[in-house]
């Protein structure tokens, strides 16, 4: 790096809490970007990633905090000044994308005024002038119909669209340094590589300095020059894409390269971290022949589920006693799933992989077509037979923390569903059947007591799968139950499904928009695309050999890495 640094970093360390029980979550981290520079930082959840870009924008609390060490931009310290100060650098010299777009929009604004009122903060335009550099922007980044968009709110727009609207707001002072914090990972596979390509493209062309935080050590791999690793506040690893990728130093580098699933090969089991630390794990892959065996045992059955030609509208009013719009989340859909077998069900946001679960359980109700599970159509059953049904059909929601209870501990949000069910004869029987489950999740029996906003994102998770298998289902619905997670936990919870499967005999529906991670778990692939199935088959042979265009277009769009 030529000159002086556009930003640097010197042995910052944060604290939070009162002088006498502080916690440390950065411990003395140094780093320099300069300009021109797309820098990745890389750790998994609580690694200190988030507060350092916080402490960057001078958005960390003042009450509670103890920042050392220093934060220079071009040569000014910015750790220590005032927040009047701070608003002069925000937005106008240091913007940053936030990591949920959702939560970040104001959702009772338009998009348009949010960004509006950005510009008119920082540069002294006219309304109408403002309008007009808001709209250039949302063509900029690439939004349809932005005029449109400029009157929506953000609950009218896709996720992808709420993103570029918060990278167009990010961009519309032009400065000098963007922080990225996590800005793809609750997008699509296809949509997070657009966004990937407009940060490039805005990146060349403006030729700001970007930082781009993320999980995915793969995903970095495709925008940035350079890449700090963190784990715990510290950083354990810093250098160019090629030295962290071909000849990682750092243990938790190598674990968090192998924890992804390959896309080349079939494990039987993913690395995690801890069993990579303690030199337990062993690269066990599952043979073509292995895998066609236990294919024959499998699909020499009668099917478990039978779907023939499912159908799911949904109407909205156009306006007042005017005809209705209809929409065909699903469309027309058949399939079998065998008992033992995980079927795996791919595509993008919107494509109807979330109500096609939904209507299996039936907690939406069929248009048309029939679903048949050990040969009785649900959808003619009556509320109490389907109440009794439910018990062996089980769902696995994505997002564990709105799914539990926040006002139950996790014992009580395990001992709820077995009291509805039947399931032990009295509360003792229940709470040592609650022990067993947590520890069967690889969870001990401290947690019982605990509430959910005590515990991590994949801790949530292995509570929702605990409360899952306390009902022994015969056929789980996981719908996109690792997208939220880090790729090391998720790493964790994908082995344990499938620990859980052999272990118990379940059948899995594993919906996901990540196809690396369908890949793995999958016997059968199904792919879907607005409603209808585009394809269907083992999934190993739609991986090598996709037919439908489509398809293609998901793999293309899967990070490779280098």
């Amino acid at each position: 790096m030529s000159g002086h640094p556009l930003l640097s970093i010197k042995n910052l360390s944060i604290s939070f809490g009162k002088k006498e029980e502080e916690t440390q979550v950065i411990k003395s981290i140094s780093l320099d970007v300069a300009s021109n520079e797309i820098l990745g930082i890389v750790g998994e959840s609580g690694s200190g990633k988030s507060v350092t870009s916080m402490a960057i924008m001078g958005l960390l609390p003042k009450k509670g905090t103890h920042i050392e060490g220093a934060i220079l931009f071009e040569g000014h310290e910015i750790s220590s000044i005032s927040e009047k100060e701070h608003r002069t650098y925000r937005g106008n010299d240091i913007a940053m994308i936030f990591q949920e777009p959702m939560s970040a929009l104001n959702p009772s604004l338009t998009c348009g005024f949010q960004v509006a009122e950005m510009l008119q903060y920082h540069l002294k335009l006219s309304t109408s002038e403002v309008k007009k550099e808001v709209i250039r922007l949302f063509e900029k980044v690439k939004l349809p119909r932005p005029r449109a968009i400029y009157d929506s709110y953000p609950h009218q727009i896709s996720g992808g669209q709420m993103q570029r609207v918060m990278i167009a707001m990010a961009i519309s002072c032009k400065p000098k340094l963007l922080i990225a914090d996590e800005p793809t990972t609750a997008l699509d596979v296809t949509v997070q590589k657009e966004i990937l390509e407009l940060l490039k493209e805005l990146q060349k062309e403006t030729e700001m300095s970007l930082i781009f935080i993320s999980h995915d050590l793969s995903l970095v791999s495709e925008l940035v020059n350079r890449v700090a690793v963190m784990y715990k506040g510290e950083i354990v690893e810093e250098g160019s894409v090629y030295s962290i990728f071909k000849l990682p130093k750092a243990d938790y580098t190598k674990a968090l390269l192998a924890s992804r699933p390959p896309l080349n090969k079939r494990l039987a089991q993913l690395p995690t971290i801890s069993s990579l630390a303690n030199g337990s794990f062993t690269a066990r892959e599952i043979s073509p022949q292995q895998r066609a065996k236990k294919h024959k045992s499998i699909y020499t059955k009668v099917p478990l589920l039978e779907v023939h030609n499912l159908e799911k509208e949904y109407f909205s009013s156009v306006g007042f006693l005017q005809k209705k719009n209809t929409l065909k989340a699903v469309n027309d859909v058949s399939f079998k799933v065998f008992e033992g077998e995980t079927m795996g069900l791919v595509g993008e946001s919107g494509c109807g992989k979330s109500t096609l679960g939904k209507t299996i359980l039936q907690l939406e109700k069929a248009t048309a077509g029939s679903i048949y599970y050990k040969g009785k159509d649900l959808t003619q059953l009556k509320e109490r037979a389907l109440r009794n049904l439910r018990k062996e059909i089980q769902l696995i929601f994505q997002d564990p923390y709105s799914s539990l209870n926040p006002r139950l501990s996790i014992g009580a949000s395990l001992i709820e569903p077995m009291k509805v069910h039947g399931i032990g004869h009295s509360k003792k029987e229940r709470t040592l059947k609650a022990y067993e489950l947590l520890i069967r999740v690889g969870l001990d029996e401290s947690y019982f007591s605990r509430y959910p906003h005590e515990l991590s994102g994949g801790q949530r998770q292995r509570v929702g799968i605990a409360r899952t298998i306390a009902m022994k289902p015969k056929l789980v619905i996981c719908d996109e139950s690792v997208s939220a997670l880090d790729i090391s936990v998720q790493a964790q919870v994908l082995n344990l499904l499938n620990e859980l499967k052999d272990d118990f005999g379940f059948t899995y529906i594993f919906i996901s928009h990540d196809l690396a991670v369908v890949k793995f778990m999958a016997d059968q692939l199904l792919v879907m695309q607005a409603g209808k199935v585009e394809e269907i088959g083992d999934a190993d042979e739609i991986y090598a050999n996709p037919v439908s265009a489509y398809t293609k277009k998901l793999i293309a769009a899967i990070p490779k890495g280098i």
